[in-house]
């Protein structure tokens, strides 16, 4: 599955939330995608198109230009029966600490998180 949007929206640690990490970006069609997790919680929680799951790990790849989400066999439900999505996103150079340092929040011992 793939999706396309113009910025990755990210908090590493919001304080006004409890110091929940999010990344959420929304798709020239109107798909919304996000990700968050308390640090005090053990899973992630994916939404898409609204619906929040919450997954136990999975795998985040990240580029200069894409976001690559991977799940786990018995996590698929969570974007429809799709094990993958693949976000395209023009991201300023500029921004790509903090969304490299929110991934690694978010993912911290629950799922792994790969940088090109």
């Amino acid at each position: 599955m793939q999706l396309t949007t113009t910025l990755l929206i990210v908090n590493p640690c919001d304080d006004e939330e409890d110091n929940m990490a999010m990344l959420c970006c929304h798709g020239k069609n109107g798909e919304m995608f996000m990700l968050s997790r308390y640090p005090d919680e053990d899973e992630v929680e994916l939404t898409w198109d609204y619906e929040p799951s919450t997954l136990d790990g999975l795998k985040v790849t990240l580029s200069a230009t894409t976001l690559l989400v991977e799940l786990a066999a018995d996590d698929v439900d969570a974007l429809g029966g799709k094990d993958r999505l693949q976000i395209t996103h023009a991201t300023a150079a500029s921004d790509m600490a903090e969304v490299q340092e929110t991934l690694q929040n978010i993912l911290k011992g629950t799922g792994t998180f790969i940088q090109i």
